[in-house]
């Protein structure tokens, strides 16, 4: 599981964030200004930072620095600000940010941003990191590359959370194969299934829906009533 650092002085933010994290299967570690998110660092090394510029005391661009220069730390770091200018924008890459999110963000963005950062820089990716050898699925117009975590339709990429890819890469490795709940909970999420939680059913949902989106004309996933999900 990646360990992200969210480094963010707005509480509510701050919560927010952690919990998109949480659910898009990464460990979030909350850091409420620069001089906390020091501290942290120099007691332990995340997987990547989520940073907001405009913090008090430390600023973000001197988090930045400090990672980059006296740390001399390759952790990715994706700044998340209000600040929308270009000039901002090109500064703080060039300063040593992978990437830049504007304020404010959809849940979906900061999670397909957080995967392709952690997979470019050869990082935890938070869901089976076993899952990703070089694994290439197709079925119908859909093309999943377990080794790149991406999934295309029709050649355009689908904006999935590790948890929605892993599911679709289980059922896609064995089309003819109906997977019950319990069987794709415990597998995706490596605990125990106790019957009454509707996690999976919300994420298939999401899954068709993306790829609907993609792809409006064709069926790709099938509910088989009273037992689970399998490839249309």
């Amino acid at each position: 599981m990646a360990h992200i650092l969210v480094v963010e002085d707005d509480a509510d933010i701050s919560r927010l964030l952690c919990r998109i994290l949480s659910k898009g299967g990464y460990e979030a570690v909350p850091a409420y200004s620069g001089t906390e998110a020091k501290l942290r660092l120099e007691m332990s090394e995340p997987d990547l930072i989520l940073l907001d510029l405009m913090l008090p005391g430390v600023n973000g661009e001197e988090i930045i620095s400090y990672v980059r220069d006296e740390l001399k730390k390759p952790i990715p770091i994706i700044v998340l600000s209000a600040k929308n200018a270009l000039e901002n924008k090109l500064e703080t890459m060039k300063s040593g940010a992978d990437d830049y999110i504007t304020k404010p963000f959809e849940p979906e963005e900061v999670l397909v941003r957080i995967m392709a950062v952690l997979r470019r820089s050869g990082r935890g990716n938070g869901t089976a990191p076993d899952s990703g050898t070089e694994e290439k699925l197709e079925y119908k117009n859909l093309a999943l590359s377990g080794s790149a975590r991406e999934a295309l339709v029709n050649g355009h990429a689908l904006a999935l959370t590790p948890h929605e890819f892993e599911i679709l890469r289980i059922l896609m490795s064995r089309p003819d194969k109906v997977f019950s709940r319990e069987n794709l909970y415990e597998q995706v999420w490596k605990n125990g299934y106790y019957g009454e939680d509707n996690t999976v059913n919300v994420h298939v949902s999401n899954i068709r829906k993306k790829i609907a989106a993609a792809d409006p004309g064709e069926e790709y996933i099938r509910t088989v009533w009273g037992i689970g999900f399998k490839m249309a």
